[in-house]
C-alpha cells in the first residue's frame, strides 16, 4: 500500500491543495489544515477560547454548495490566501491579520449572497484564524485516509465514476482492497516517518453530492454507500502518534 496522493485544505470548505510533502507532529493535523473558516454570524462560536463546533456553523458545502467553485490557494511563506471566482474576481490577503480576514470576510459573503447568515443581535459572518486550532470535522485534530479500493468499490455500485475530491480526505491510499481499512481501527500505522494510531471509520453526511467540478448535487454518496453496502461510512480519522514527514509514494505499514 502507498501514498496515491496527499492534501490539505487551509480553509474549511474551500478546495484542495495537493502537497509534495507534509511534516506530521503528534497530536496535529496536517499543517494549515482547516486552519481558516468562515464563521456564520448565527454560529455557536466563542473566539475568545475556540473549541469544536459542527460544521454547519460554517461556510460550508453541506450548505454552500456555490463555494465549490471557488479556487484557493495558500502561500505559507508569505502568509498569502488567495482565493478566486469563476468570473476571475480573485482577492489575495493575509489570513493571518485582522484587516485580512475582514477582507476575506468580505469578499466571501459577498460569494454567499443570501446564504450568508445574521445572527440574532445582528452579528455578520466572520473569517477567522486562531493560532493551534483546525477546524476540521472531528472534535479532535487528525488525518483523514480513504482506500481507493474502497472509493472503486463504491463507482462499481454506483455505475458511474465518483471523483475522490468529493470526500475530501488528506490521504488517498492505493493498492488496497476495498474496505480493507476499516479493519484498522485501534491499531497503529507507519507511513513514511511516522506513525499514526487509526481511531474510527468516517460517516458522510450530504456534503458529498456536491460536484467538485460544477458545484452541482448531482450524486448521493450516502444513499449509494446505504443501499449497497449497508453502511453510510468511506474513510477513515487517524491520530498522529509519532512525528515525521510524508510523501506521495510513502509505502503504508499496518504495524
Amino acid at each position: 500500500m502507498h501514498i496515491e496522493s496527499l492534501y490539505r485544505y487551509p480553509v474549511k470548505g474551500l478546495t484542495p491543495e495537493p502537497l509534495a510533502s507534509a511534516a506530521l507532529s503528534p497530536g496535529r493535523c496536517i499543517p494549515w489544515d482547516r486552519a481558516f473558516a468562515l464563521a456564520q454570524g448565527d454560529a455557536a462560536l466563542n473566539p475568545a477560547t475556540p473549541t469544536w463546533v459542527s460544521k454547519t456553523n460554517f461556510m460550508c458545502l453541506l450548505r454552500n454548495a456555490s463555494i465549490a467553485l471557488l479556487q484557493t490557494s495558500f502561500n505559507e511563506s508569505a502568509r498569502e490566501l488567495t482565493i478566486t471566482a469563476p468570473n476571475k474576481q480573485t482577492i489575495a490577503a493575509n489570513p493571518l491579520t485582522p484587516e485580512g480576514r475582514a477582507a476575506l470576510t468580505d469578499f466571501l459573503t459577498a460569494w454567499l449572497g443570501t446564504e450568508s447568515r445574521t445572527g440574532p443581535l445582528g452579528q455578520r459572518p466572520a473569517f477567522h484564524y486562531f493560532e493551534s486550532h483546525s477546524f476540521c470535522d472531528h472534535q479532535t485534530q487528525v488525518l483523514s485516509l480513504i482506500g481507493l479500493g474502497s472509493l472503486h468499490a463504491l463507482e462499481t455500485a454506483a455505475g458511474a465514476p465518483r471523483d475522490k475530491r468529493r470526500f475530501r480526505a488528506n490521504i488517498y491510499i492505493e493498492e488496497i482492497a476495498p474496505w480493507a481499512e476499516f479493519s484498522w481501527l485501534g491499531k497503529t500505522l507507519q507511513i513514511g516517518e511516522a506513525t499514526l494510531r487509526v481511531h474510527e471509520r468516517i460517516d458522510r453526511c450530504a456534503a458529498t453530492t456536491v460536484n467538485p467540478c460544477t458545484a452541482i448535487r448531482d450524486a448521493n454518496p450516502v444513499r449509494e454507500l446505504r443501499e449497497n453496502f449497508g453502511h453510510i461510512d468511506l474513510g477513515i480519522f487517524a491520530e498522529v502518534i509519532t512525528q515525521g514527514t510524508i510523501r506521495p509514494g510513502d509505502t503504508i505499514t499496518l504495524l
